[in-house]
């Protein structure tokens, strides 16, 4: 990456591996294109950054999905447990 090689040490699959090096390839890239007088270890961070700022955004949508679907799924129950009270 960048021109560097770096070892790595992971439990992950040699298929997440790859992925996870795709993405950050990618990313780095697409910021090198834009910012290319940027120097390496500046770019790496703002990569980094940007990543993490999706990551938490992604994180906060799920927990919001989670929540509505706990809740539909609290309403469904008592939509069912009524529907059998009156049978």
């Amino acid at each position: 990456m960048l021109g560097q090689e770096y070892s790595l040490h992971t439990d992950a699959t040699e298929e997440d591996v790859r992925e996870i090096l795709d993405l950050v390839k990618n990313q780095l890239e697409a910021y090198a294109k834009s910012a290319s007088t940027l120097p390496a270890n500046k770019l790496a961070i703002l990569t980094s950054l940007n990543m993490a700022g999706k990551y938490v955004k992604l994180k906060r949508e799920f927990d919001t999905y989670k929540q509505m679907v706990g809740q539909t799924a609290d309403l469904m129950k008592t939509k069912i447990d009524n529907t059998l009270e009156f049978k």
